[in-house]
């Protein structure tokens, strides 16, 4: 009878996960029990949903709750192997399909718990007992079950592997290293595991390490997200306000245009009003004469016609007359046409400052970096068309081709005084300011020594002083020289290689990168010739200039 009970014992006090005994029994919440390893790693597997739940009733706990050994049930466990009145296995501790067997085990196999690496069998936990009670057992080395034991016999002896032959890097037995491995170099397995250890702790440490950075690289995109979330919510907030502040003006002055309006016409309607009763008067004196003239001029009685006439034929003078013959009556025609005006100069500017608006949102400033070109191509991608602005022209560059093209000529061309002109240096800037990523190209025409500058400059360079207007001899300017020389804050730096008669440049506004290239128009071919790294803190505008009478230079058309 105690056996039959033990049975029904066992039954009770197998963990449902692993199927066998309880091993550090906890008991959840809902009552059910199982081995806290398992347990562990069940929830392990679920943490990123955020709930637990009993594998049995599927009761949810939030949060996960707390595991703590149940000593009862362990005692109870341990009494039961100490006892040894188990009954036969239950079916859960035989071997079933994709389960590791016990080797030594006949007739039905059961669970193997634990495999030895030295004498490469698996055992159930009853014949395991040796390996924990007999001292001739104690140096061998106990794992979980595993199939892959026979992976540690060499395929050619039959022969348990425990060396590793380092100039083949590969696992072999004692026999091999007597034969087709001898004169390699080989140390036991143990060794060459410590080794491998030792560079696998170096790994985990560098894995561990770009971890913690990809996840501070995390952390900063998230914060970059939350910032961009909250700048692009405020500047609707904002732009909304301003639009709507817009409108709210517009409509005021549009109510006070109307008001004025109306109370312009109602003045003048009084006036015309006043004119027209003045007016009906007199027409209305005037008729009655006129009546009384007809009838004194058929009154058949002399001496009353003659008594009567002095006094009838007074008429008063006549008022001056309106005439509407000499000029169109426009009233309020004009109000509508300057305001048409003002319509269009509105249109005009909310056209312009809407695209460099659109450029801004186009170009809000991101945190990962754009990968630069490297083909003329992927170049080409940012190609902006330049025009040369003719108030920033020294008065010798003659402008040409859509202001595409400046000529440097010996007599001065009638430029209009205008304070942004280059007065000492033949040079000329961009009407367009730069920003975003550009590229545009620059060819000077075929000589034997081109002599011209390319550069990249803030718009407040100097106009009239030398050397500080002289592109490159600042710090408000970057210059390449004939493609073998670039200038920055009037420090040189050598370029080598052949002359070029065409330069492209590249800038990156955002990222501060400024390069000049070398362009071979015939094999799409570039070479850098310089490169820039820096912070620029404004717009910027590309520049001109060319040395020697009648040779030009030209910004390129680009496709």
């Amino acid at each position: 009878m105690a056996q039959r009970g033990f049975q029904m014992n066992q039954d009770k006090l197998c963990c449902s996960i692993c199927l066998d005994l309880l091993k550090d029994p906890v008991t959840l919440p809902c009552g059910h029990n199982y081995c806290m390893n398992c347990i562990k790693g069940c929830w392990d597997g679920e943490d990123q949903k955020h709930t637990h739940s009993c594998p049995q009733c599927r009761q949810t706990f939030i949060p996960r709750p707390a595991l703590g050994k149940n000593s009862m049930l362990a005692e109870l466990v341990e009494e039961m192997k100490k006892t040894g009145l188990q009954a036969a296995p239950a079916d859960h501790c035989y071997a079933g399909p994709g389960d590791v067997s016990c080797d030594v085990c006949t007739g039905r196999k059961l669970k193997a718990i634990k495999s030895c690496l030295q004498c490469l069998v698996s055992y159930c936990e009853q014949h395991l007992q040796p390996h924990y009670e007999s001292s001739a057992f104690e140096k061998h080395k106990l794992v979980d079950s595993s199939k892959r034991l026979k992976e540690n016999i060499c395929s050619h002896h039959d022969e348990v592997m425990k060396i590793f032959c380092r100039t083949d890097q590969q696992c072999i037995c004692y026999l091999c290293s007597m034969d087709e491995h001898r004169g390699h170099d080989t140390v036991s397995a143990a060794a060459e595991r410590k080794e491998k250890q030792r560079e696998l702790g170096v790994s985990q440490q560098d894995l561990q390490q770009r971890i913690k950075e990809k996840e501070k690289d995390m952390k900063v995109l998230q914060q970059e997200v939350e910032a961009i979330n909250q700048s692009a919510d405020k500047a609707v907030k904002d732009s909304e306000k301003i639009v709507t502040d817009l409108i709210q003006l517009i409509v005021k002055r549009s109510s006070d245009l109307k008001q004025q309006i109306r109370s312009k016409q109602d003045k003048e309607v009084s006036r015309v009003r006043e004119l027209q009763e003045k007016l009906q008067q007199e027409l209305n004196d005037l008729r009655r004469n006129h009546t009384e003239l007809g009838q004194l001029s058929h009154t058949p009685d002399h001496i009353q016609f003659l008594q009567s006439y002095p006094l009838l034929s007074s008429v008063s003078e006549p008022t001056n007359t309106l005439s509407t013959d000499t000029h169109t009556l426009r009233y309020f025609d004009d109000v509508t046409v300057v305001l048409s005006e003002v319509r269009e100069e509105l249109q005009d500017i909310l056209k312009e400052r809407w695209t460099k608006i659109s450029l801004t949102v186009t170009e809000a400033d991101v945190l990962l970096p754009q990968p630069e070109p490297t083909t003329r191509a992927e170049f080409l991608q940012y190609s902006r068309r330049l025009t040369l602005d003719p108030n920033t022209a020294h008065t010798q560059l003659l402008l040409s081709e859509g202001n595409r093209k400046a000529t440097l000529m010996r007599e001065e061309q009638l430029y209009p005084d205008h304070p942004d002109r280059f007065s000492q240096k033949q040079q000329v800037l961009s009407r367009e300011s730069l920003t975003g990523r550009c590229y545009w190209e620059v060819e000077v025409e075929e000589t034997l020594f081109p002599s011209f500058t390319v550069a990249v400059t803030y718009k407040d360079i100097s106009r009239t002083k030398l050397p500080e207007s002289e592109f490159g001899c600042n710090n408000r300017s970057w210059a390449v020289l004939n493609s073998t020389e670039f200038l920055h804050n009037n420090i040189s730096t050598s370029i080598s290689g052949p002359l070029s008669s065409r330069v492209g440049v590249y800038l990156d506004h955002r990222a501060g990168i400024l390069s000049f290239y070398r362009v071979s128009e015939t094999s799409e071919t570039m070479r850098l010739l310089h490169r820039v790294q820096t912070t620029f803190t404004e717009p910027l505008y590309a520049g001109l200039a060319v040395y020697g009478y009648g040779r030009s230079v030209k910004l390129c058309e680009l496709k």
